[in-house]
Order: structure tokens, then C-alpha cells, then sequence
């Protein structure tokens, strides 16, 4: 896709899932890939050698997106050694699934910390850099559970539907300096925490899709890759869909 070779790319939670596939699809499309991750360093040690492998260029980095000062020194490292930086993917999230009854304080504040004031503190981070070059792609994600709602997960959704609102006001934000600002939400996609599902629950859920099956994280990357393309390049403030027909 035009627009992307040559540009430097942070995935955030980009060793595994969902992030993994995008790691590998923006490397594939010419992007020089940093990657980050919280702690399992093996599986990001993997992602980035199935991409050098692949002939693209990466890097991994750790750090924890809920501290902002962690986040902003290591995007101030990135720029400072590659000389921009073009591309943000939020993409790091928790899931702390149960009941609102059973919900402790803590299972709400993690996934709120995690999924929405990480993907603010990211943005924060590189706003005034994409800024000053007046360009940028921005990409967050949302879920259909933050659309839809979904019974077990009111920290999830609340966080996930958070991150539609902040989409859409700092697209109105960045927009007169060249940025793009979007989200994509995902329907069923099959990860390592959806392979762990009881089987009869993957059905329940497979049943309600019009499509008739679940998505793959590839689904997603493909998605992504577009809007960080010059083919999308008047298209921002948007949630994009990627569920099979499971909500329209």
C-alpha cells in the first residue's frame, strides 16, 4: 500500500494477537516496526524474528503504557534515533472479564488504565512530534463490546467505548495538522484468549455472526494497514467494523 514503506510505525501490545498481525503487516508493507511490549519478552523476541525473517525491519520495546512519563521518554528515544515517527497503533489491552456484581475496584481501574489511558498516553506522547511534521496516522483500538455492550465485561465495554469518544475528538484536533485519527472495532476474532473459550460459548458467539464465522487477526491488520495508507488519507474521526455483521 502507498504511504507506508519507509515510515516508523509503533504498535503498542504489538508481540501478540492482534498487535502481532500488525507488526507483521506494516513490516510487510515497508514500515520500520517498533514494537512494544509489557512483559513477555520471548514472545516479542519471536514476533521480531518472524519479521526480520521475513525481510522486514523492527525492534522491540518494553514499557508499560499507564505511565505516561515511561511512555513519553521512550517515544522521545524512538524520534530521537529514527528521526520521526509516522504511525501509532494503540493496540495494548486487558480484559478482567466478570459479573458487575462480582467486579472488584481494581479489575475496573486495571482495564481502564490499561486500555483507555494508555491509548491517552501514547497519543499524548507523539502528538506534538506528528504535529510539527504535519503528518501522522493514528489508529486505536475500540471492540464491538464497546459498541454494543457485552454481559461481563461493563470495564471492557466502559473502556473500550471511551476510546470511540477519544477518537473522534482528537481526529477534530489534529485534523488541520495532517493527522488522521481513527478506530477499528473488532467483532469475534480468533486470538490466544478466544482459543481458551469453552467451546459451547465460541458457538454461541459464532451463531450470532450473519457471516457464520469468526474473524482472524489478519482481518484486523489488513484493516489497519489501509488507514495508515495514502489511500485513506481524507478519512479520519471514523470507527471501522470489522465483525462479520455481528453489529452494523
Amino acid at each position: 500500500m502507498d504511504g507506508i514503506k519507509g515510515k516508523v510505525a509503533l504498535v503498542t501490545g504489538g508481540s501478540r494477537g492482534i498487535g502481532k498481525a500488525v507488526s507483521r503487516r506494516l513490516a510487510k508493507e515497508g514500515a520500520y516496526v517498533v514494537i512494544n511490549y509489557a512483559r513477555n519478552s520471548a514472545t516479542a523476541e519471536e514476533t521480531l524474528e518472524e519479521i526480520v525473517n521475513a525481510g522486514g525491519q523492527a525492534e522491540i520495546r518494553q514499557f508499560d503504557v499507564t505511565d505516561l512519563s515511561s511512555v513519553q521518554t521512550e517515544v522521545d528515544r524512538i524520534i530521537k534515533e529514527k528521526g520521526e515517527l509516522h504511525i501509532l497503533i494503540n493496540n495494548a489491552g486487558i480484559t478482567k472479564d466478570t459479573l458487575l456484581v462480582r467486579m472488584k475496584e481494581s479489575d475496573f481501574a486495571e482495564v481502564i488504565a490499561v486500555n483507555l489511558f494508555g491509548t491517552f498516553n501514547c497519543t499524548k506522547a507523539v502528538a506534538r512530534t506528528m504535529m510539527k511534521q504535519r503528518y501522522g496516522r493514528i489508529v486505536n483500538l475500540t471492540s464491538v463490546s464497546g459498541e454494543m455492550g457485552n454481559a461481563g465485561q461493563s470495564n471492557y465495554a466502559a473502556s473500550k467505548s471511551g476510546i470511540i469518544g477519544f477518537t473522534k475528538s482528537t481526529a477534530r484536533e489534529m485534523a488541520p495538522r495532517g493527522i488522521t485519527v481513527n478506530a477499528v472495532s473488532p467483532g469475534f476474532i480468533v486470538t490466544d484468549i478466544t482459543n481458551e473459550l469453552p467451546e459451547e460459548v465460541v458457538k454461541d458467539y459464532i451463531n450470532r455472526i450473519p457471516m457464520g464465522k469468526s474473524g482472524t487477526t489478519d482481518d484486523i491488520a489488513g484493516v489497519i494497514a489501509f488507514l495508515c495508507s495514502d489511500d485513506a488519507s481524507y478519512l479520519t474521526g471514523d470507527v471501522i467494523r470489522v465483525n462479520g455483521g455481528l453489529y452494523t
